[in-house]
Protein backbone atom coordinates (compact mmCIF):
# COMPACT_ATOMS: atom_id res chain seq x y z
CA UNK A 1 0.00 0.00 0.00
CA UNK A 2 1.07 3.39 -0.52
CA UNK A 3 1.76 5.79 2.33
CA UNK A 4 -0.14 8.93 2.22
CA UNK A 5 1.99 11.85 3.01
CA UNK A 6 0.56 14.92 4.65
CA UNK A 7 2.15 18.37 3.96
CA UNK A 8 2.08 19.31 7.37
CA UNK A 9 1.31 17.83 10.87
CA UNK A 10 0.75 20.79 13.90
CA UNK A 11 0.82 20.24 17.03
CA UNK A 12 -1.30 22.10 19.23
CA UNK A 13 -4.52 23.90 18.56
CA UNK A 14 -3.45 27.44 19.87
CA UNK A 15 -3.10 30.67 18.24
CA UNK A 16 0.00 29.64 16.71
CA UNK A 17 -0.87 26.04 15.67
CA UNK A 18 -4.71 26.79 14.53
CA UNK A 19 -3.25 29.77 13.19
CA UNK A 20 -0.39 28.45 11.37
CA UNK A 21 -2.70 25.30 9.98
CA UNK A 22 -5.33 27.98 8.40
CA UNK A 23 -1.86 29.96 6.89
CA UNK A 24 -0.81 26.87 5.85
CA UNK A 25 -3.87 25.47 3.96
CA UNK A 26 -4.88 28.61 2.53
CA UNK A 27 -1.28 27.70 0.85
CA UNK A 28 -2.69 24.30 -0.58
CA UNK A 29 -0.93 22.43 1.75
CA UNK A 30 -2.73 19.52 3.19
CA UNK A 31 -2.63 19.68 7.07
CA UNK A 32 -3.57 17.76 10.50
CA UNK A 33 -3.71 19.24 13.60
CA UNK A 34 -3.07 17.44 16.54
CA UNK A 35 -4.69 18.48 19.88
CA UNK A 36 -5.14 17.22 23.17
CA UNK A 37 -8.12 19.07 24.44
CA UNK A 38 -11.25 18.21 23.56
CA UNK A 39 -11.44 22.04 22.25
CA UNK A 40 -9.44 23.76 20.00
CA UNK A 41 -7.94 27.23 21.32
CA UNK A 42 -5.49 26.58 23.95
CA UNK A 43 -4.62 28.27 26.61
CA UNK A 44 -5.43 31.64 25.04
CA UNK A 45 -9.06 30.67 24.29
CA UNK A 46 -10.02 27.79 27.04
CA UNK A 47 -7.84 29.22 30.02
CA UNK A 48 -5.91 32.77 29.41
CA UNK A 49 -6.56 35.65 27.12
CA UNK A 50 -10.06 35.28 25.96
CA UNK A 51 -11.89 33.95 29.90
CA UNK A 52 -10.01 36.53 32.04
CA UNK A 53 -10.62 39.31 29.37
CA UNK A 54 -14.24 38.52 29.90
CA UNK A 55 -13.96 38.36 33.42
CA UNK A 56 -12.20 41.81 33.74
CA UNK A 57 -14.96 43.42 31.30
CA UNK A 58 -17.53 42.12 33.74
CA UNK A 59 -15.48 43.57 36.95
CA UNK A 60 -14.76 46.73 34.91
CA UNK A 61 -18.75 47.15 33.60
CA UNK A 62 -19.65 46.19 37.64
CA UNK A 63 -17.08 49.27 38.92
CA UNK A 64 -18.59 51.59 36.33
CA UNK A 65 -22.28 50.40 37.14
CA UNK A 66 -21.28 51.64 41.22
CA UNK A 67 -20.56 55.00 39.62
CA UNK A 68 -23.47 55.52 37.35
CA UNK A 69 -24.64 57.89 39.57
CA UNK A 70 -22.06 60.24 38.59
CA UNK A 71 -22.88 60.38 35.33
CA UNK A 72 -26.26 61.28 36.08
CA UNK A 73 -27.80 57.07 36.22
CA UNK A 74 -29.77 55.82 38.81
CA UNK A 75 -28.53 52.17 39.46
CA UNK A 76 -29.67 51.18 42.33
CA UNK A 77 -28.31 47.98 44.55
CA UNK A 78 -26.04 46.82 42.17
CA UNK A 79 -24.26 43.79 43.01
CA UNK A 80 -23.00 40.83 41.32
CA UNK A 81 -24.27 37.66 40.12
CA UNK A 82 -20.54 35.85 39.99
CA UNK A 83 -22.34 32.42 38.31
CA UNK A 84 -23.95 34.95 35.76
CA UNK A 85 -20.42 36.18 35.03
CA UNK A 86 -19.38 32.93 34.25
CA UNK A 87 -22.18 32.22 32.37
CA UNK A 88 -20.93 35.00 30.26
CA UNK A 89 -17.32 34.20 30.33
CA UNK A 90 -18.02 30.49 29.23
CA UNK A 91 -20.46 31.81 26.08
CA UNK A 92 -17.95 33.82 24.79
CA UNK A 93 -15.19 30.63 25.15
CA UNK A 94 -17.77 28.94 23.38
CA UNK A 95 -18.41 30.97 20.72
CA UNK A 96 -15.09 31.51 19.69
CA UNK A 97 -14.48 27.51 20.26
CA UNK A 98 -17.30 26.93 18.03
CA UNK A 99 -15.78 29.84 15.75
CA UNK A 100 -12.81 27.74 15.25
CA UNK A 101 -14.44 24.14 14.67
CA UNK A 102 -16.32 25.97 11.32
CA UNK A 103 -12.58 27.04 10.34
CA UNK A 104 -11.36 23.81 10.16
CA UNK A 105 -13.73 22.60 8.52
CA UNK A 106 -13.76 25.92 6.21
CA UNK A 107 -9.97 25.08 5.33
CA UNK A 108 -10.23 21.82 4.87
CA UNK A 109 -7.59 20.80 8.34
CA UNK A 110 -8.03 17.54 9.52
CA UNK A 111 -8.15 17.66 13.50
CA UNK A 112 -7.37 14.59 15.34
CA UNK A 113 -7.50 14.66 18.82
CA UNK A 114 -4.69 13.32 20.97
CA UNK A 115 -1.07 13.92 22.17
CA UNK A 116 1.06 14.42 19.64
CA UNK A 117 5.15 13.42 19.49
CA UNK A 118 7.75 13.20 16.90
CA UNK A 119 8.86 10.23 16.12
CA UNK A 120 10.85 11.28 12.81
CA UNK A 121 11.56 14.56 11.21
CA UNK A 122 8.49 13.39 8.82
CA UNK A 123 6.27 11.40 10.98
CA UNK A 124 4.09 12.29 14.34
CA UNK A 125 2.40 9.70 16.78
CA UNK A 126 -0.80 10.79 17.76
CA UNK A 127 -1.83 9.03 21.02
CA UNK A 128 -5.95 9.42 21.77
CA UNK A 129 -7.66 9.51 24.83
CA UNK A 130 -8.62 5.60 24.70
CA UNK A 131 -5.04 4.70 24.34
CA UNK A 132 -5.23 4.06 20.69
CA UNK A 133 -2.02 5.09 18.37
CA UNK A 134 -1.79 6.46 15.22
CA UNK A 135 0.82 7.72 12.75
CA UNK A 136 1.20 10.55 10.14
CA UNK A 137 4.00 10.75 7.56
CA UNK A 138 4.32 14.42 6.55
CA UNK A 139 6.71 16.80 5.47
CA UNK A 140 6.85 19.77 8.00
CA UNK A 141 6.11 19.19 11.64
CA UNK A 142 4.99 22.75 13.64
CA UNK A 143 5.57 22.49 16.84
CA UNK A 144 2.71 24.95 19.06
CA UNK A 145 2.59 23.38 22.53
CA UNK A 146 2.22 26.50 24.63
CA UNK A 147 3.32 26.49 27.92
CA UNK A 148 1.96 25.53 31.69
CA UNK A 149 2.12 27.60 34.78
CA UNK A 150 5.14 28.04 36.83
CA UNK A 151 5.86 25.80 40.23
CA UNK A 152 7.62 27.74 42.02
CA UNK A 153 10.38 26.02 45.27
CA UNK A 154 8.43 25.50 48.65
CA UNK A 155 4.84 26.35 47.37
CA UNK A 156 2.43 23.58 46.82
CA UNK A 157 -0.53 23.87 44.64
CA UNK A 158 -3.14 22.00 45.65
CA UNK A 159 -6.31 23.62 43.86
CA UNK A 160 -8.19 24.75 46.28
CA UNK A 161 -6.32 26.78 48.74
CA UNK A 162 -2.90 28.04 46.47
CA UNK A 163 -3.80 27.61 42.96
CA UNK A 164 -2.67 28.60 39.20
CA UNK A 165 -4.95 30.74 36.85
CA UNK A 166 -6.53 27.51 35.72
CA UNK A 167 -7.98 26.63 38.77
CA UNK A 168 -8.78 30.57 39.89
CA UNK A 169 -10.82 30.78 36.64
CA UNK A 170 -13.05 27.49 37.80
CA UNK A 171 -13.88 28.63 41.24
CA UNK A 172 -17.59 29.28 41.10
CA UNK A 173 -17.55 31.84 44.16
CA UNK A 174 -15.54 35.42 44.55
CA UNK A 175 -12.55 34.86 47.36
CA UNK A 176 -13.01 37.34 50.11
CA UNK A 177 -9.57 37.59 49.81
CA UNK A 178 -6.48 36.89 47.85
CA UNK A 179 -2.56 36.94 47.66
CA UNK A 180 -1.24 37.10 44.57
CA UNK A 181 2.93 35.96 44.06
CA UNK A 182 4.17 37.36 40.86
CA UNK A 183 3.47 40.73 39.40
CA UNK A 184 3.83 40.59 36.24
CA UNK A 185 0.70 40.71 33.66
CA UNK A 186 -1.40 37.64 34.55
CA UNK A 187 -0.97 38.64 38.43
CA UNK A 188 -2.09 42.10 38.16
CA UNK A 189 -5.09 41.02 35.70
CA UNK A 190 -6.30 38.79 38.34
CA UNK A 191 -5.70 41.61 40.89
CA UNK A 192 -7.71 43.89 39.34
CA UNK A 193 -10.25 41.22 38.39
CA UNK A 194 -10.97 40.20 41.98
CA UNK A 195 -10.44 43.57 43.73
CA UNK A 196 -13.24 45.09 41.93
CA UNK A 197 -15.30 42.40 42.74
CA UNK A 198 -14.45 43.39 46.22
CA UNK A 199 -11.79 40.97 47.26
CA UNK A 200 -9.12 42.27 49.35
CA UNK A 201 -6.07 41.79 47.38
CA UNK A 202 -2.63 41.68 48.18
CA UNK A 203 0.47 41.47 45.19
CA UNK A 204 3.68 39.87 46.18
CA UNK A 205 6.36 40.89 43.42
CA UNK A 206 10.07 39.65 43.91
CA UNK A 207 11.45 42.32 41.49
CA UNK A 208 11.51 46.08 42.44
CA UNK A 209 8.16 47.21 40.96
CA UNK A 210 4.86 45.98 39.03
CA UNK A 211 5.11 44.93 35.64
CA UNK A 212 8.92 44.88 35.74
CA UNK A 213 9.59 44.54 31.69
CA UNK A 214 7.37 47.71 30.85
CA UNK A 215 8.94 51.40 31.32
CA UNK A 216 9.75 51.96 34.82
CA UNK A 217 7.82 55.14 34.64
CA UNK A 218 4.49 53.25 33.76
CA UNK A 219 5.37 51.21 36.26
CA UNK A 220 5.75 52.97 38.89
CA UNK A 221 1.75 54.69 37.53
CA UNK A 222 0.48 51.46 38.22
CA UNK A 223 1.19 50.75 41.25
CA UNK A 224 0.00 53.96 42.38
CA UNK A 225 -3.16 53.66 40.81
CA UNK A 226 -3.28 49.99 42.28
CA UNK A 227 -2.32 51.48 45.74
CA UNK A 228 -5.26 53.95 45.36
CA UNK A 229 -7.48 51.49 44.54
CA UNK A 230 -6.97 49.44 48.07
CA UNK A 231 -4.35 46.79 46.09
CA UNK A 232 -1.70 46.67 49.05
CA UNK A 233 1.92 46.31 47.03
CA UNK A 234 4.73 44.00 48.51
CA UNK A 235 7.69 44.65 46.03
CA UNK A 236 11.21 44.05 46.29
CA UNK A 237 10.01 40.95 48.13
CA UNK A 238 10.30 37.17 48.22
CA UNK A 239 7.82 34.53 49.77
CA UNK A 240 9.44 33.08 52.87
CA UNK A 241 6.94 30.33 53.71
CA UNK A 242 3.14 29.56 52.93
CA UNK A 243 0.69 27.50 55.27
CA UNK A 244 -2.59 26.28 54.44
CA UNK A 245 -5.16 26.21 57.10
CA UNK A 246 -8.88 25.31 57.22
CA UNK A 247 -10.06 28.01 55.73
CA UNK A 248 -7.20 29.90 54.23
CA UNK A 249 -3.62 30.89 53.15
CA UNK A 250 -0.89 32.18 56.00
CA UNK A 251 2.07 33.81 54.11
CA UNK A 252 5.25 35.23 54.96
CA UNK A 253 6.99 37.49 52.83
CA UNK A 254 10.78 39.45 53.44
CA UNK A 255 11.59 42.19 51.56
CA UNK A 256 14.94 43.54 50.23
CA UNK A 257 15.31 45.03 54.04
CA UNK A 258 14.75 42.10 55.51
CA UNK A 259 11.47 42.87 56.96
CA UNK A 260 8.77 40.12 57.35
CA UNK A 261 5.03 40.96 56.54
CA UNK A 262 2.20 38.35 57.26
CA UNK A 263 -0.42 38.42 55.21
CA UNK A 264 -3.61 35.75 55.32
CA UNK A 265 -6.13 35.19 52.70
CA UNK A 266 -8.85 32.94 51.53
CA UNK A 267 -6.70 32.02 48.07
CA UNK A 268 -3.10 32.15 47.36
CA UNK A 269 -2.69 32.36 43.62
CA UNK A 270 0.52 31.54 42.14
CA UNK A 271 1.82 33.81 38.95
CA UNK A 272 5.24 33.55 38.67
CA UNK A 273 5.22 33.55 35.07
CA UNK A 274 5.46 30.06 32.40
CA UNK A 275 7.52 27.48 31.31
CA UNK A 276 7.27 25.81 27.77
CA UNK A 277 5.21 22.77 27.30
CA UNK A 278 7.84 20.04 25.36
CA UNK A 279 7.39 16.97 27.70
CA UNK A 280 6.61 14.01 25.53
CA UNK A 281 7.01 15.67 22.27
CA UNK A 282 10.29 13.92 21.38
CA UNK A 283 12.12 16.89 20.52
CA UNK A 284 15.66 14.86 22.40
CA UNK A 285 14.80 11.78 19.85
CA UNK A 286 14.81 13.88 16.56
CA UNK A 287 17.90 16.08 18.05
CA UNK A 288 15.63 19.52 17.97
CA UNK A 289 18.36 21.97 20.08
CA UNK A 290 16.91 23.56 22.78
CA UNK A 291 18.46 26.36 25.32
CA UNK A 292 17.54 26.79 29.17
CA UNK A 293 14.50 24.64 28.16
CA UNK A 294 13.08 26.63 25.11
CA UNK A 295 13.62 25.89 21.31
CA UNK A 296 15.88 27.52 19.12
CA UNK A 297 14.65 28.65 15.53
CA UNK A 298 16.14 30.39 13.02
CA UNK A 299 13.96 33.87 12.18
CA UNK A 300 11.95 31.14 9.73
CA UNK A 301 11.02 29.96 12.89
CA UNK A 302 12.96 26.43 11.70
CA UNK A 303 14.18 23.95 14.39
CA UNK A 304 17.93 22.81 14.14
CA UNK A 305 16.11 20.19 12.21
CA UNK A 306 14.78 20.40 8.88
CA UNK A 307 11.20 20.64 8.21
CA UNK A 308 10.48 20.62 11.53
CA UNK A 309 9.49 24.05 12.91
CA UNK A 310 8.19 25.83 16.14
CA UNK A 311 6.54 28.98 17.46
CA UNK A 312 5.06 30.43 20.84
CA UNK A 313 5.85 30.16 24.44
CA UNK A 314 7.93 27.13 23.19
CA UNK A 315 10.79 29.95 22.30
CA UNK A 316 12.16 32.45 24.15
CA UNK A 317 10.43 34.81 22.67
CA UNK A 318 7.94 37.40 24.01
CA UNK A 319 4.61 34.80 25.49
CA UNK A 320 1.77 36.74 24.14
CA UNK A 321 -0.97 35.00 21.56
CA UNK A 322 0.47 37.89 19.02
CA UNK A 323 3.56 36.52 18.17
CA UNK A 324 2.81 33.18 18.67
CA UNK A 325 0.09 33.66 15.88
CA UNK A 326 2.90 36.09 13.42
CA UNK A 327 5.47 33.32 14.31
CA UNK A 328 3.18 30.69 13.14
CA UNK A 329 2.28 32.94 9.77
CA UNK A 330 6.02 33.25 8.89
CA UNK A 331 6.76 29.24 9.31
CA UNK A 332 3.80 28.57 7.20
CA UNK A 333 5.09 30.78 4.78
CA UNK A 334 8.48 29.46 4.52
CA UNK A 335 8.02 25.81 4.82
CA UNK A 336 5.87 26.59 1.70
CA UNK A 337 8.40 28.35 -0.33
CA UNK A 338 6.34 31.83 -0.46
CA UNK A 339 7.71 34.85 0.12
CA UNK A 340 7.51 35.94 3.83
CA UNK A 341 9.51 38.28 6.28
CA UNK A 342 11.05 37.72 8.98
CA UNK A 343 9.73 39.03 12.98
CA UNK A 344 10.67 41.96 13.48
CA UNK A 345 10.06 41.73 17.77
CA UNK A 346 10.74 45.49 18.60
CA UNK A 347 7.16 46.50 16.71
CA UNK A 348 5.64 43.16 19.41
CA UNK A 349 2.71 45.33 21.42
CA UNK A 350 2.83 44.35 24.86
CA UNK A 351 -0.53 44.54 26.68
CA UNK A 352 -2.06 44.07 30.13
CA UNK A 353 -5.70 44.04 30.85
CA UNK A 354 -5.29 45.71 34.36
CA UNK A 355 -7.00 48.55 35.58
CA UNK A 356 -5.51 50.69 34.69
CA UNK A 357 -4.73 49.27 31.20
CA UNK A 358 -0.73 49.21 30.51
CA UNK A 359 0.42 48.78 26.95
CA UNK A 360 3.62 49.55 25.26
CA UNK A 361 5.54 49.04 21.78
CA UNK A 362 9.20 49.68 21.15
CA UNK A 363 12.39 50.36 23.30
CA UNK A 364 11.97 52.12 27.31
CA UNK A 365 13.49 55.55 28.26
CA UNK A 366 16.26 52.92 29.85
CA UNK A 367 16.55 50.48 27.37
CA UNK A 368 17.15 53.66 24.70
CA UNK A 369 19.50 55.55 26.69
CA UNK A 370 21.63 52.01 27.14
CA UNK A 371 21.74 51.77 23.90
CA UNK A 372 23.21 55.34 22.94
CA UNK A 373 20.65 57.22 21.97
CA UNK A 374 20.49 60.91 22.51
CA UNK A 375 16.80 60.26 24.19
CA UNK A 376 14.21 62.81 23.87
CA UNK A 377 10.72 62.24 26.35
CA UNK A 378 7.03 63.47 25.44
CA UNK A 379 4.53 63.09 27.87
CA UNK A 380 0.34 63.78 27.80
CA UNK A 381 -1.61 63.07 30.89
CA UNK A 382 -4.99 61.41 30.57
CA UNK A 383 -6.22 64.17 32.82
CA UNK A 384 -5.60 66.88 29.97
CA UNK A 385 -7.77 64.40 27.66
CA UNK A 386 -11.50 65.76 27.42
CA UNK A 387 -12.42 62.11 26.15
CA UNK A 388 -10.99 60.89 29.19
CA UNK A 389 -12.82 63.40 31.64
CA UNK A 390 -16.17 62.21 29.69
CA UNK A 391 -15.45 58.43 30.14
CA UNK A 392 -14.72 59.18 34.07
CA UNK A 393 -11.13 57.16 33.46
CA UNK A 394 -8.32 60.07 34.09
CA UNK A 395 -6.01 57.97 35.23
CA UNK A 396 -3.05 57.54 33.38
CA UNK A 397 -0.71 58.99 30.28
CA UNK A 398 0.91 58.64 27.03
CA UNK A 399 4.92 58.33 27.02
CA UNK A 400 6.61 58.94 24.26
CA UNK A 401 10.58 57.82 23.77
CA UNK A 402 12.27 59.37 20.40
CA UNK A 403 15.77 59.84 18.98
CA UNK A 404 16.84 63.54 19.13
CA UNK A 405 19.06 63.28 16.56
CA UNK A 406 16.58 61.82 13.73
CA UNK A 407 13.52 62.31 15.51
CA UNK A 408 12.62 58.72 15.05
CA UNK A 409 10.30 57.17 17.28
CA UNK A 410 11.75 54.65 19.39
CA UNK A 411 8.91 53.61 22.15
CA UNK A 412 5.54 54.30 23.17
CA UNK A 413 4.21 53.30 26.61
CA UNK A 414 0.55 53.91 27.39
CA UNK A 415 -1.22 53.30 30.82
CA UNK A 416 -5.13 54.39 31.01
CA UNK A 417 -7.96 53.60 29.25
CA UNK A 418 -8.14 51.62 26.22
CA UNK A 419 -4.24 51.73 26.12
CA UNK A 420 -4.75 47.93 24.55
CA UNK A 421 -6.55 49.52 21.52
CA UNK A 422 -4.67 52.77 21.29
CA UNK A 423 -0.59 50.60 20.95
CA UNK A 424 -1.59 49.31 17.69
CA UNK A 425 -0.95 52.60 15.73
CA UNK A 426 2.57 52.59 18.09
CA UNK A 427 3.79 49.40 16.09
CA UNK A 428 2.75 50.77 12.76
CA UNK A 429 5.12 54.09 13.79
CA UNK A 430 7.67 51.35 14.67
CA UNK A 431 7.38 49.75 11.42
CA UNK A 432 7.55 52.15 9.27
CA UNK A 433 10.50 54.25 11.34
CA UNK A 434 8.11 57.31 11.53
CA UNK A 435 9.40 60.37 13.24
CA UNK A 436 6.78 61.99 15.80
CA UNK A 437 6.46 64.91 13.01
CA UNK A 438 5.22 62.54 11.13
CA UNK A 439 2.75 61.77 13.74
CA UNK A 440 1.85 65.49 14.86
CA UNK A 441 0.97 66.06 11.27
CA UNK A 442 -1.05 63.48 11.04
CA UNK A 443 -4.81 64.24 12.05
CA UNK A 444 -6.36 62.38 15.15
CA UNK A 445 -10.06 62.85 15.54
CA UNK A 446 -11.82 64.60 18.20
CA UNK A 447 -12.79 63.61 20.85
CA UNK A 448 -11.13 60.32 21.38
CA UNK A 449 -8.02 59.05 23.55
CA UNK A 450 -5.74 58.80 20.29
CA UNK A 451 -5.04 62.49 20.98
CA UNK A 452 -3.41 62.11 23.70
CA UNK A 453 -1.22 59.95 21.75
CA UNK A 454 -0.84 63.02 19.16
CA UNK A 455 -0.06 65.25 22.03
CA UNK A 456 2.58 63.16 23.93
CA UNK A 457 4.09 63.82 20.42
CA UNK A 458 3.95 67.73 20.10
CA UNK A 459 5.52 67.48 23.88
CA UNK A 460 8.64 65.55 22.62
CA UNK A 461 9.45 69.01 21.00
CA UNK A 462 7.37 71.08 23.83
CA UNK A 463 4.60 72.17 21.61
CA UNK A 464 1.36 70.27 23.22
CA UNK A 465 -1.56 72.02 22.28
CA UNK A 466 -3.89 70.96 25.81
CA UNK A 467 -0.98 70.37 28.49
Amino acid sequence: MTKTVRDLVVIGGGPGGYGGAIRAAQLGMDVVLVEKDDRLGGTCLLRGCIPTKALLHSAGLFRQMQGAADHGIKAAEVEVDYPGVLTHKDRVVEASVAGLRYLMDKNEIEVRNGTGRIVAADEVEVTADDGSVSRVACRNILVATGSSPCQLDGVEIDGVRVVTSDELLGMRQIPESLIVLGGGSVGVEFASVFAQFGSRVSIIELLPRLLPNEDEEISDQLGAAFRRRGIACLTDARVDEVVTTGDGVECTAIDHRSERTSLSASVLLVAVGRTPFVKGLGLDDVAVRREQGFVSVDKYMQTSVSGVYAVGDVLQTPQLAHVAAAEARVAAEHMAGVPTRPIDYLTTPSCTYSDPEVASVGLTEKAAREAGYDVAVGRFPFTASGKARILDQVDGLVKVVADREYDEVLGVHIIGASATELIAEAGMMRQAEVTTEDVVRLMHPHPTLSEAIQEAMHDVHGTPVHF
